[in-house]
């Protein structure tokens, strides 16, 4: 009797995968339930569960993986950094202030997410450290929203590892190509991602203990993302949508100025904000790492007003 079986599922209209476990990956993370979702095949073998995919994605008009199943750093490498993978969010074992240096130690890596396949270079890195977010139920953990992640890969020459200094998918994104994150030893020292299920992590890794107590409380802006998020904006919209938006609203703010009308004024700015931070994050950047950047330019100006109007030197 074989010790792992490979089912090769498919999600009508949706995309077809591979997984060992049809119940926690298609049914508990994706909210796919029985009669949902079809088993194409069964393979014990991971190499042809991988072949047999690519087949299936074919044969059923889906684009077929960039990197092969059996391929992904996460099933053969056992170096590599033990990230917890979400529908929405990839979590990483370690605090922000010392993502960095783990993520250099990790150059090459690549993990799969409902997202496309993201994988670990120079640009991404740079990405990910303007971008990520303290965990609210552990410090010692940080993580990154996919969507976002694979916007930045859609919308940025990212493919290029350092070590070739060329692009071997040859201009294609790897965001968008969809198959299943498989985990390839049994003990996985978590199964879900709290800050998608709103609890405390049971356990972290052997390198940064839990603490299992609350931390940070989601902010203004998280709760604006995650706003847009349910309601499809950031998976339907773009940015010149966006930014149409905001000159609307910057128009219905001028107006209540002229008006005085205070209440107008306040409401106003807040949609201005509202629309800024949705726009920010169809670009694939975070409107807190806009907002610093302005304020890195702006902070050592030198100037004056005149005429109600500050005027840098």
């Amino acid at each position: 009797m074989k010790d792992i079986t490979y089912y090769i599922y498919h999600i009508p209209g949706k995309k077809i995968g591979v997984t060992t476990n049809l119940k926690n990956r298609v049914e508990d993370q994706q909210g796919y339930g029985p009669g949902e979702y079809e088993i194409l095949a069964k393979r014990y073998d991971i190499s042809e569960a991988a072949k047999y995919e690519a087949i299936y994605q074919r044969m059923y008009g889906y684009p077929v993986d960039i990197v092969p199943y059996d391929k992904l750093n996460c099933n053969k490498n056992k170096l590599n950094m033990k990230i917890n993978v979400t529908e929405q969010t990839t979590t990483f074992p370690c605090p922000v202030n010392k993502l960095k240096g783990r993520l250099m130690d990790n150059i090459g890596m690549t993990w799969d997410t409902d997202h496309g396949i993201f994988f670990i270079n120079e640009y991404s890195i740079k990405w990910i450290m303007a971008n990520v977010k303290t965990s609210m139920f552990n410090k010692q953990r940080s993580y990154i929203y996919n969507k976002a992640f694979a916007r930045f890969y859609d919308n940025h020459q990212t493919h290029d590892y350092p070590s070739n200094g060329r692009d071997q998918y040859n201009g294609k994104t790897l965001a968008g190509g969809m198959s299943e994150q498989k985990r390839k030893h049994k003990q996985e020292y978590q199964d879900h991602d709290p800050e998608d299920y709103d609890m405390p992590a049971e356990c972290c890794d052997e390198y940064n203990p839990c603490t299992c107590e609350p931390q940070l409380e989601p902010s203004q802006f998280d709760l604006i993302r995650e706003w847009a998020d349910k309601r499809g904006l950031y998976e339907n919209g773009d940015t010149k949508t966006q930014a149409l938006k905001l000159v609307e609203e910057v128009g219905e703010t001028c107006r209540a100025i002229l008006k005085e009308d205070f209440d107008e004024v306040v409401d106003g700015i807040g949609d201005c904000v509202v629309v800024l931070t949705n726009l920010a994050e169809l670009q694939g950047v975070s409107i807190e790492a806009c907002i610093d950047a302005a304020y890195q330019e702006i902070k050592n100006r030198k100037g004056k007003m005149v005429n109600g109007t500050y005027k840098k030197d």
